[in-house]
């Protein structure tokens, strides 16, 4: 069988296509899983933070909407929509979590960590 010089370069042009869609493809599932992993540990934090506040509802509330909107904003990531309005009330509340709660020092710090991460993460999309 003899190969042109033309089916050569369709097939080279095909190649660079599907090349070209797959590196895409994978760039943004890194962006996406990046995304996820950072929510995850936000979460972790959270709950780490939480599991030693005292029986004051109005922190306990601040937790919980916090939480409630990262599962919002992740299950939608996971369904492949960026809820970019979800994820600035997750920064918000997570905000008034670390600027009103009673907090240990280190989870004072790993929550301003994670509100520093979220920001920069929805700067970028």
């Amino acid at each position: 069988m003899t190969i042109t010089r033309r089916d050569a370069a369709k097939g080279l042009f095909y190649a660079a296509i599907a090349g070209a869609g797959t590196a895409a493809f994978g760039q943004e599932y890194r962006k996406v899983r990046e995304l996820r992993d950072i929510v995850a540990k936000v979460q972790n934090d959270l709950q780490r933070a939480a599991d030693f506040t005292r029986n004051n509802e109005k922190e306990r509330e601040r937790y919980h909407n916090v939480q409630n909107h990262l599962s919002e904003f992740d299950r939608d990531l996971r369904n492949g929509h960026y809820e970019k309005g979800k994820l600035d009330s997750a920064i918000d509340d997570l905000k008034n979590v670390v600027k009103n709660n009673t907090l240990e020092s280190h989870d004072r710090d790993a929550l301003a960590r994670d509100l520093s991460d979220l920001r920069t993460l929805r700067d970028l999309k």
